[in-house]
């Protein structure tokens, strides 16, 4: 499967397998019951903590994109319309700012020191890259 890691990525590696799985299913590279590498041959490949490739997997089962069937594997249940995908995007960024707000609640930040530290990311140059 064409799933690359960058480790030096602020994403969490877990968050970068989801969304290149579900790249994979937008461009049309993989459909609806194609199956998915093993949790354990998917660590491999990408040197990755099996536990990471299980959580990726369970995030992307909790929405409805894959499916496991016990003796058979991981398969793509599959694949959503444009309105689907654009639900499970927007869920799933609503989920990161949610934590990246309560993290940085929990560490004492400002509101503004927030926007602050978010406005060089927000740029329409970066958005392009």
């Amino acid at each position: 499967m064409e799933i690359r890691i960058d480790r030096a990525d602020p994403v969490p590696i877990h968050n970068q397998i989801e969304q290149q799985i579900i790249g994979l299913i937008q461009s049309g590279r993989l459909k609806a019951g194609d199956q998915l590498p093993t949790m354990r041959a998917l660590s491999i490949e990408l040197a990755v903590n099996f536990n990471t490739v299980a959580h990726a997997y369970r995030e992307l089962d909790a929405q409805g994109v894959i499916s496991t069937r016990r003796g058979e594997g991981t398969f793509v249940a599959s694949t959503p319309s444009g309105d689907e995908m654009l639900t499970i995007r927007r869920n799933k960024l609503e989920r990161l700012v949610r934590d990246l707000v309560s993290e940085a609640n929990r560490l004492g930040y400002s509101p503004l020191e927030l926007q602050q530290a978010l406005a060089p990311y927000l740029t329409p140059e970066t958005e392009e890259s």
